[in-house]
């Protein structure tokens, strides 16, 4: 499919879209989060918790960046796909071309920034001693390629706000196909260890980048030459979305810095638990994380096509989905708790930290899954800030006092804490979205 003046998201069954678009959206998405927890499972074997700890922490470093660019990508898919549904497709062309820019650009001050920082980061996090020499050496060689990582994701959402949901999974999916094949080789036929892992992430995000802007240059002819003159007013038109939408997914990794120093007091084997948990979740629940970016399009196409009864319906249809998704996906943790444990070698508060996960702290994800979809709704209809408040009051008075009072029971506790903080905060955000549609519709 090339861009054309006929939008894809305005006739159809919204339950259709939703399913194809989140369905293909989280293949792509569990691809980028895939990597992280191949990395962590190849590391793990290696059975030294300090190394799979240092890891952890490296991870919350890098879940900043990643939760930055799937905002950047909200704000794209958003804006794009808006002068798609209108049938402006030659100002969806030049805001594709200067969103790419704006993106390469924010990527690199981002990663400098990181290097610049990197020690007080990991002593903020909690990390110490031979962990945090561990974890620095890894970010050290990984940070470079963070707008490697940026361009990639970028053209993901570029492709999905075309419709072009397959070409848009292909991208990630070959990055995390690299890194399985890579890592192996990297950690232990090279004995490089930790640095090999970190060496496979910079080629992994090479390759995500490549696939990416051949797909969308290429293939689908979706980038025109930047103008310098609307360069300005794109990005201003860009950042009406995206910065709210960053500023939104900024809040998940601060809550979850707050939970690993936390954890990070009883021990390398409960950082290591944690850690394990927090690159399964998003690879677990891989269809609820990508509901935000991936009905995005659907709402956005609807509203700029003024159907405002398919925005409506599309909102019932991603609820529906998102429920019956969480169902599966906690089954799946149920069963497998125990392969899981012994798959990434924990023991101790690791092993207790991962089974209660997937025993009962999952089912948390009903109401995560309600908050995303919520941020869709609010990103796309006019009301970025509702997901920003939403977002932040989740991570912090939903999580900080919580985390905090649950930590005086154990590391179980601290996540008991914040499951129940995501409870209350995604149930008064879908109550809201529900509200917002059918005003939209009146």
């Amino acid at each position: 499919m090339t861009l054309s003046a006929t939008p894809r998201f305005v006739t159809g069954s919204p339950m259709r879209h939703v399913m194809v678009m989140a369905t293909t959206g989280a293949i792509g998405l569990v691809a980028v989060f895939l990597v992280d927890l191949i990395n962590l499972f190849y590391i793990s074997r290696l059975g030294q918790q300090a190394v799979a700890a240092a890891v952890g922490f490296a991870g919350v470093v890098g879940f900043f960046h990643t939760s930055i660019c799937i905002g950047l990508m909200i704000g794209i898919t958003a804006t794009v796909s808006r002068k798609i549904g209108a049938g402006h497709t030659a100002q969806a062309r030049r805001m594709a071309s200067h969103s790419l820019l704006l993106m390469a650009a924010i990527a690199i001050v981002m990663a400098a920034l990181t290097v610049v920082f990197l020690e007080p980061l990991l002593w903020v996090l909690g990390a110490r001693g031979e962990v945090a020499v561990l974890a620095k050496r890894y970010l050290t060689v990984s940070m470079p390629s963070v707008p490697l990582l940026a361009i990639g994701m970028a053209t993901s959402a570029l492709l999905r706000s075309l419709g072009a949901a397959q070409r848009a999974m292909v991208v990630t999916l070959a990055a995390a196909a690299t890194t399985a094949v890579l890592d192996p080789l990297f950690i232990f036929y090279f004995n490089l260890g930790l640095d090999g892992a970190a060496v496979v992430s910079v080629i992994s995000r090479t390759v995500l980048m490549a696939i990416g802007l051949h797909g969308v240059w290429r293939v689908h002819h979706l980038l025109a030459r930047p103008e310098r003159v609307h360069f300005w007013a794109d990005a201003r038109a860009l950042s009406v979305v995206a910065g709210p939408a960053v500023l939104t997914n900024l809040a998940t990794p601060v809550g979850t810095a707050f939970v690993t120093h936390s954890v990070a007091q009883f021990g390398a084997s409960a950082v290591a638990g944690q850690a394990t948990v927090d690159r399964l979740a998003p690879v677990a629940f891989g269809l609820i994380y990508a509901l935000s970016g991936a009905v995005g399009p659907i709402f956005a196409q609807n509203l700029g096509a003024q159907r405002f009864d398919r925005v409506q319906e599309t909102l019932r249809a991603s609820l529906v989905f998102m429920l019956a998704a969480v169902a599966l996906a906690w089954l799946v943790l149920a069963v497998l708790q125990g392969p899981l444990t012994r798959a990434f070698s924990l023991d101790g508060d690791g092993a207790l930290l991962l089974g209660a996960f997937c025993s009962w702290l999952a089912a948390s994800f009903f109401f995560a899954g309600a908050l995303f979809v919520a941020n869709a709704a609010f990103n796309n209809l006019g009301r970025p800030l509702w997901s920003t408040g939403f977002n932040w009051a989740r991570s912090t008075l939903g999580t900080i006092p919580l985390a905090w009072w649950g930590a005086h029971y154990g590391p179980v506790g601290v996540l008991a804490g914040q499951a129940l903080g995501t409870a209350v905060f995604g149930a008064l955000a879908m109550w809201f979205a529900v509200r917002l549609t059918r005003a939209r519709r009146t």
